[in-house]
């Protein structure tokens, strides 16, 4: 299972970026291995309209409702989960939305997290230690 970050869904869909092959091609071994938490969902969405397009941010939002993506919705306990990851590594400030994504990770014992944000997903003890896609790539 692959826990996905704003960022690696961004690169996926933009095929602009420089990481956009590299996910896709990864994305495409087995895209139901990919789980979404629900906290990138309003961020990948502003962030496909801001700089992909209208168009783009359509066809995302389409996936989302054919189930092109799998949503983990998570529970309270996935917020105090990153109320705690937040708290204790509160000099990196994390945030919520990538609070979450370490939490659902952790949740789910997901094998790797798909993301470009090394300062802050490198720099946390995740517990399970997934790999951080594409980084890890071997």
């Amino acid at each position: 299972m692959i826990v996905a970050d704003t960022g690696a869904i961004l690169a996926l869909i933009d095929r602009s970026d420089r990481h956009h092959r590299t996910l896709r091609a990864l994305y495409e071994r087995n895209p139901a291995a990919w789980v979404l938490p629900w906290a990138i969902l309003p961020e990948v969405d502003y962030l496909v309209a801001a700089h992909v397009g209208p168009r783009a941010q359509e066809a995302f939002l389409a996936d989302l409702a054919d189930g092109g993506f799998h949503v983990s919705w998570g529970d309270e306990a996935d917020l105090d989960a990153a109320r705690a990851l937040s708290a204790r590594y509160a000099k990196l400030r994390i945030g919520l939305v990538d609070a979450v994504v370490i939490a659902t990770a952790v949740r789910l014992k997901a094998s790797a997290i798909a993301t470009l944000d090394l300062r802050h997903f490198a720099a946390v003890a995740i517990p399970g230690r997934p790999e951080l896609l594409p980084r890890d790539l071997v």
